[in-house]
């Protein structure tokens, strides 16, 4: 699969000056990450992003980035079939213990998933979101690798230089 358009974050401030580097989710680790590797959680549209930042209490300080992107060679998790071919299905997906699986086991079910698709050369995954009050229709990208130049194009959208 294949993905031409408009993304969104939106991030911590704490890393509004690295709007790209996915340092966040590696000193972390993520549904789809494990500790130590980057990964870019991204959005299809705002309101995704907006819940996917907030999923802890209330509305927290947020910064909106939006990037240009043209990423390829991307699994599409809402494919049941390619799912079950992958040892998953959307239930697994949405697990909410999957942190708790990463600490005991040291690494969750969704992590070895994107650990398997990310050797085997994709560079992303497409997946809804599993925040509070998301629907069918919000969904996220988890990027693996991603760069100034194809196959799995990422370019920030700061015209102005607002985040220099």
């Amino acid at each position: 699969m294949r993905y031409r358009g408009k993304l969104f974050r939106a991030l911590n401030p704490v890393y509004v000056r690295e709007p790209l580097s996915g340092q966040g989710a590696a000193l972390h680790g993520g549904r789809f990450n494990l500790k130590g590797v980057p990964a870019l959680y991204v959005s299809l549209s705002i309101a995704a992003a907006i819940r996917e930042a907030n999923q802890a209490g209330g509305l927290q300080p947020t910064t909106l980035v939006s990037y240009d992107a043209d990423i390829d060679r991307i699994f599409d998790a809402r494919d049941a079939a390619a799912l079950t071919g992958e040892g998953m299905d959307a239930k697994a997906l949405a697990g909410p213990t999957w942190r708790d699986r990463m600490k005991r086991d040291g690494e969750a079910a969704t992590q070895r998933l994107a650990r398997n698709l990310a050797e085997r050369g994709f560079h992303a995954l497409i997946v809804r979101s599993f925040a509070l009050g998301a629907t069918d229709h919000d969904l996220n990208m988890v990027l693996w690798r991603w760069g100034a130049t194809g196959p799995s194009r990422l370019e920030l959208i700061d015209d102005e230089g607002r985040l220099d």
